[in-house]
């Protein structure tokens, strides 16, 4: 992936943080603005994400984004919202980041 395409995968991850920020708060105090505000953000972080598709193809650009979220919404959830995991949940979260790094990193390790 390029640096620009990084950037682009960088700047989807920050709204799409946005995005789950403002349905979290819509979901603490629920209000018409606060719903459109997350639909807005969401949206914005889909079509960044439909170039990156185009440009690396499907399987990277979704992998990559996906793993890098569920880090990220797990630090905010943990670190911002007191929110809490499990052992099974924390394990899950653990495979979760294995598995994409493993259907990421897969075809460049068999050098492909």
């Amino acid at each position: 992936m390029s640096i620009w395409g990084l950037v682009q995968l960088g700047l989807s991850t920050v709204i799409f943080l946005l995005a789950a920020t403002a349905a979290k708060q819509w979901g603490l105090a629920p209000s018409v603005g606060k719903l459109v505000w997350t639909l807005v953000l969401y949206t914005i972080g889909n079509l960044i994400m439909l170039r990156l598709i185009r440009e690396y193809g499907m399987s990277i650009s979704l992998s990559l984004s996906a793993v890098i979220q569920l880090v990220a919404v797990n630090v905010i959830a943990l670190a911002v919202y007191g929110e809490k995991l499990n052992a099974m949940q924390g394990a899950g979260v653990l495979l979760a980041i294995a598995s994409v790094a493993l259907i990421t990193l897969g075809p460049y390790v068999q050098g492909r």
